[in-house]
């Protein structure tokens, strides 16, 4: 008896980003505001980080809500209909439901159900990780058109009193849809974790944390109960991070993981139009561009100076601000390159829409 023959996906040449879309939320917090809540003040912050404002979203506008305004406009500007979307994948970790994802919620608003969606918990590198995945179910014929979001309510995850990262951070989405190209237009990606240093950026708390807090409390503790109404502010689990260790592995080995995705995707910093790091730190920016030796022509993304770090949606915020900045950088080649909580990174040369 013969063996049966199975179908696969017909594989195509190319994928590439046809279109671009981003949210930016309507509240905007200047470095004198978060002087309220930390000592500290607008000259240091600006000297340390770059950072002058942030967009935060206020209480009633969610991840779904601005990841679906991205995606919107990162539709239309690809010129299809959101019923040929084939795969949703939205990068965050700001999500407030563990299940059911967001990208399910964000497929039925934008209209592209029945179509495949899926979250990635990649903090700061999600929205490459989105964009290696997007690209190979592209390529792999799964799907004709994959809309990829990075979306963040990081103000839902601070404590605004926390001196370590809380100023840093902002709120907003950004998007792009991939498609078919007769020619590549995404490099193979560059990506990767060191497990070694998890904790450098994490939570102060895990769930089951509040959740046996809570039951003490609720069985009448009277210990816990002094200790929640003292720490009630801060019990919810907030983001913090050792600033050196982190910013000591961005510079030197996330300079040595761009330098890498230039050679696999084999051009050199002079065949670039455009450098898009993840917006952390204005300092951290500056070194990678002079460790990568970027040519004068080379546009480097800074939009952390307004923006401030947006974890996901940083890539894409910034990408599209460049663009709106600088029309004349679409078709050229941009240098991408994510990292952060976990440590996790990806980076990958793509050539913008």
């Amino acid at each position: 008896m013969s063996t049966p023959t199975l179908n696969q996906s017909t594989l195509r040449n190319g994928s590439r980003i046809v279109g671009i879309g981003a949210y930016r939320p309507s509240l905007i917090v200047t470095n004198e505001d978060v002087c309220q809540w930390i000592d500290s003040s607008d000259e240091w912050i600006r000297q340390r980080t770059g950072i002058i404002t942030r967009h935060r979203a206020p209480r009633d506008v969610s991840v779904v809500d601005m990841a679906v305004g991205a995606g919107n406009e990162a539709i239309k500007n690809a010129g299809i209909e959101p019923s040929q979307i084939g795969a949703v994948i939205v990068s965050t970790v700001s999500h407030p439901y563990a299940t059911p994802s967001a990208a399910a919620l964000i497929a039925e608003q934008i209209g592209a159900n029945p179509a495949p969606a899926f979250d990635i918990s990649a903090a700061c590198a999600g929205y490459c990780y989105g964009i290696a995945q997007g690209d190979a179910l592209v390529r792999s014929g799964t799907a004709e058109y994959v809309l990829v979001i990075g979306a963040e309510k990081l103000s839902d995850v601070i404590d605004n009193h926390e001196r370590t990262i809380s100023f840093l951070l902002g709120d907003g989405a950004g998007a792009v849809v991939i498609g078919p190209s007769d020619e590549p237009g995404i490099s193979p990606a560059v990506w990767g974790s060191d497990g070694s240093k998890w904790d450098a950026i994490g939570m102060t708390h895990s769930l089951m944390d509040v959740r046996d807090f809570s039951e003490q409390a609720m069985k009448g503790d009277d210990v816990a109960l002094a200790a929640a109404d003292e720490a009630h502010a801060t019990l919810w689990p907030t983001l913090r991070q050792d600033g050196q260790t982190v910013f000591r592995w961005a510079v030197w080995e996330m300079a040595k993981m761009a330098k890498k995705a230039l050679d696999v995707a084999g051009i050199t910093a002079a065949d670039l139009g455009a450098f898009v790091p993840h917006q952390a730190n204005m300092r951290i920016i500056d070194e990678l561009a002079k460790q990568l030796k970027l040519p004068e022509h080379v546009i480097i993304a800074r939009d952390i100076a307004d923006a401030g770090n947006t974890s996901a949606a940083s890539i894409p915020l910034a990408t599209h601000r460049l663009l709106a900045e600088n029309p004349e950088l679409s078709g050229k080649l941009s240098l991408q390159i994510g990292f952060g909580a976990g440590l996790v990174f990806g980076a990958q040369v793509v050539r913008l829409p």
